[in-house]
């Protein structure tokens, strides 16, 4: 965990998106996609968004990372306002984004090359650090072309984490992956990222996999269609290990799918 991160206890709301709205120009006219959204993350909950497919659930993600300013409304981070990209947010995105020419290595150090306050020994050390929670020491000089979907993923979680996020922005990181790979990397993210060896300390996470959710999330908030809106939010109270297979879990795939339609 990073040393700058001072401890904070079970429950304390890290994220809060409040009444935020967006609304995009078109042909000078507005367009909403976003109206009136608020949740919170708290630590050591994962929480995960859903929708309807184009509702918006990645446009939130961009907002909630400091990308796109909302029209109205704000995300603050404890206290802090977010105005734009900042370290203690990090984003995995669907379709891994890296660069095919770097190795796994220093794929992990482009997204520490706006570090300034690091030197260069300290940005090494931090992304091999980061490569080895994500299970892929001795891969550092590995380039992605020659890694599998899911080790390709495990870079994007590496490169994520060398940041020291407090905030994990998970954007549909699974949804490219056969079914197989899919899930043990599940499995192993989760453990991965509510864990003292990282100084994550909330997750959100946007998905339209149904049974993915009710697997991963602590609290579920589920959106409308455009103009997305919050129609409902769920505790998922589940023991963890969750087991698919049984009928508790399907009663709480069957209440989000009922918000869903």
């Amino acid at each position: 965990m990073s040393e700058g991160l001072v401890q904070i206890s079970a429950g304390t709301t890290i994220v809060t998106v409040d009444h935020v709205s967006l609304d995009y120009l078109q042909e000078k006219e507005p367009l909403p996609v976003l109206a009136d959204v608020s949740l919170t993350a708290a630590k050591d909950e994962l929480v995960a968004v859903t929708g309807p497919s184009g509702c918006g659930k990645s446009t939130l993600l961009r907002i909630i990372s400091g990308l796109i300013k909302p029209t109205s409304g704000d995300v603050r981070v404890m206290d802090s306002e977010v105005k734009g990209p900042r370290n203690d947010i990090s984003m995995v995105f669907q379709n891994f984004v890296l660069l095919p020419w770097r190795t796994a290595l220093e794929n992990v150090l482009f997204g520490l090359s706006s570090r300034n306050d690091l030197t260069e020994e300290q940005k090494n050390a931090k992304a091999e650090n980061a490569l080895e929670i994500a299970g892929l020491q001795g891969f550092e000089s590995v380039y992605p072309g020659e890694l599998s979907g899911g080790m390709k993923q495990r870079v994007g979680v590496a490169r994520a984490l060398a940041t020291d996020p407090r905030v994990m922005l998970l954007d549909e990181p699974f949804s490219s992956l056969d079914d197989l790979t899919a899930e043990r990397l599940r499995k192993e993210t989760y453990t991965l990222l509510i864990s003292p060896q990282t100084s994550v300390q909330t997750v959100i996470l946007v998905s339209h996999n149904v049974e993915e959710i009710i697997e991963l999330a602590d609290k579920v908030v589920v959106l409308s269609s455009r103009p997305a809106h919050v129609v409902g939010e769920l505790k998922v109270d589940l023991p963890r290990p969750r087991n698919k297979q049984s009928e508790e879990f399907f009663r709480w795939v069957d209440r989000v799918y009922s918000l869903l339609s």
